[in-house]
């Protein structure tokens, strides 16, 4: 695990996590209280621990969302290859059954053919003495002739039916081999972002536990409380986070699943609506957000933009800017919902200015 975690925050470009020997024991910080310079610069030195902790764990959960997006296109690329291998198989068990038929019908005929005889129709018809027997002769051979001109275009329709359903059989062949390999594909790309979510959950963890030794240790070099640290050092996070843009436009196009996650628009819908008065809003400014993350995200929690990166309800990018809302952003949709409504309220003040934001350019984004 330490070294797939490792390689993932390589592969990001994120910070990788501090050795042993880096933190500050508390020895260190008593020894630094006394001494202003020290304290200070221990102060420094545990607030840029903080950064790279949460700046490698941002990193390994981007990394983990890019993953799950692979996984989702090639799950739906295998989704579309099984349907068409299915669709190939049905249609080419039709145009044999129905070649089949059409052959039965033409060797009916055939043989109904060959009792009329054709030629003992003809001979009748020469030796006939009589105007009226002739002319039921004649009817007798228009009636073969159809009969005939019947059988052998039944005939050539049975064999273009057979042809048709051994081109169909053969496309179904190809069809589901390439379905088989888009099911090693999507299976490989499961395993990848397995790990790299448990790798990111990993890294989660380890900046949960050192986080909580660091900010008491800030809070004792500055005597305050450790809850005030850690709730300074999230207003900063967030602020930075919502002076960025939030996405580059154009809306999600496919989906990055984490495993077991529950995606539920109308419950996503429900909570923000709820949320509203939080920020100083009415209910006439639910409208204008359901058709903005309806535009971006059709409100699912796992929505992924294939070319920026962008991902969940918001449409954060990189994802990673939710994790100021709280760590649970990959897999929370309330948690992506705070984060997505903090940032509406700090970058243009409400839902339906965010809105007319998103509807004033082509590509759309706000």
């Amino acid at each position: 695990m330490a070294a797939a975690l490792t390689a993932a925050l390589v592969i990001a470009g994120g910070a990788a996590p501090a050795s042993a020997d880096s933190y500050p024991s508390w020895d260190d910080v008593q020894a630094a209280k006394n001494n202003a310079a020290a304290a200070q610069a221990e102060v420094d030195r545990i607030n840029g621990l903080l950064q790279s902790l949460q700046t490698a764990a941002n990193a390994a959960g981007d990394l983990a969302v890019k993953r799950l997006g692979e996984y989702g296109a090639a799950e739906a690329a295998l989704q579309a290859a099984t349907a068409k291998a299915q669709d190939l198989a049905e249609r080419a068990q039709e145009a044999g059954a129905k070649a089949d038929q059409l052959k039965a019908q033409s060797g009916t005929l055939a043989e109904q053919l060959t009792r009329a005889g054709t030629s003992s129709v003809s001979l009748r018809l020469f030796l006939s003495p009589s105007a009226s027997r002739s002319d039921s002769l004649l009817y007798q051979l228009g009636a073969v002739s159809k009969l005939a001109d019947r059988s052998s275009a039944l005939f050539a329709q049975a064999t273009a039916q057979k042809n048709l359903a051994t081109s169909l059989s053969a496309q179904a062949s190809a069809a589901q081999t390439i379905r088989d390999q888009l099911a090693t594909a999507a299976k490989k790309a499961l395993d990848a972002a397995t790990a790299a979510k448990q790798a990111a959950d990993a890294q989660l963890a380890d900046q949960k536990q050192h986080a909580n030794t660091l900010y008491a240790q800030l809070a004792t070099l500055k005597n305050t409380e450790a809850s005030v640290e850690q709730k300074y050092a999230e207003g900063v996070a967030a602020a930075e986070a919502a002076q960025q843009a939030a996405n580059s436009g154009g809306g999600s196009d496919g989906f990055a699943p984490p495993p077991g996650m529950v995606v539920d628009p109308a419950g996503a819908q429900a909570y923000a609506s709820s949320r509203l008065a939080a920020f100083g809003w009415g209910q006439d400014q639910m409208g204008c957000l359901i058709k903005l993350w309806n535009h971006e995200s059709g409100w699912r929690a796992d929505a992924y933009n294939t070319s920026s990166g962008a991902y969940g309800i918001p449409q954060s990018l990189p994802a990673s800017k939710m994790a100021s809302a709280g760590p649970d952003w990959m897999t929370n949709q309330n948690t992506q919902v705070n984060w997505g409504l903090d940032y509406i309220n700090r970058a243009y003040g409400s839902p339906c200015a965010a809105w007319n934001f998103e509807m004033s350019h082509d590509p759309n984004w706000y």
